[in-house]
């Protein structure tokens, strides 16, 4: 099995990063944790908040920050935002400090998983499925260019999504 000391989920919004990283690390003995929760405990403020008073820009510099001190943690399983992956010092310190996990999700599957949530800044417009395809344009070549592994969600409960990976990730010993 590879080292998974430190084990860094990316991917789209709506691939099941928190809830399948949840499963993930209590089955490989691990502590849990996310990225964005780790930024509004710091800040006293959720996301969309941020976005508001900060712009994207701001939250991104936020995210750099906490995304550069959880990676030193041991014993993790991290979750990280779609975007994370945007900044290459970003893809730079997730592929050289943990095993990284790739959970892809179609823009489909994405929309549906998404239909419902308000929490989302970069998806509350008239249409959030094209918002959704031009991220996954530009981003799912980021999330290969360092993903040691990759695992398709669509269709799957996270639960199933997390057999399968812990699956693999024995097989691959």
């Amino acid at each position: 099995m590879p080292d998974l000391q430190r084990v860094f989920l990316v991917g789209p919004m709506g691939a099941g990063k928190s809830t399948i990283g949840k499963y993930l690390a209590r089955h490989l003995g691990l502590a849990f944790a996310d990225t964005d929760t780790e930024i509004e405990i710091r800040t006293g403020a959720d996301i969309p908040w941020i976005f508001d008073v900060e712009g994207e820009a701001g939250f991104r510099d936020r995210e750099q920050q906490v995304l550069e001190e959880m990676t030193h943690m041991d014993s993790i399983v991290l979750a990280t935002g779609g975007g994370v992956i945007m900044r290459p010092a970003n893809r730079q310190v997730l592929a050289a400090r943990g095993f990284v996990i790739y959970l892809h999700a179609t823009v489909e599957e994405q929309v549906r998983r998404t239909r419902n949530d308000r929490k989302r800044p970069l998806l509350q417009t008239g249409n959030p499925e094209q918002v959704l395809s031009d991220l996954m344009a530009v981003r799912d070549p980021l999330y290969r260019e360092i993903a040691d592994h990759i695992i398709d969600t669509d269709g799957c409960s996270p639960r199933t999504v997390a057999q399968r990976l812990l699956q693999a990730l024995v097989s691959a010993n």
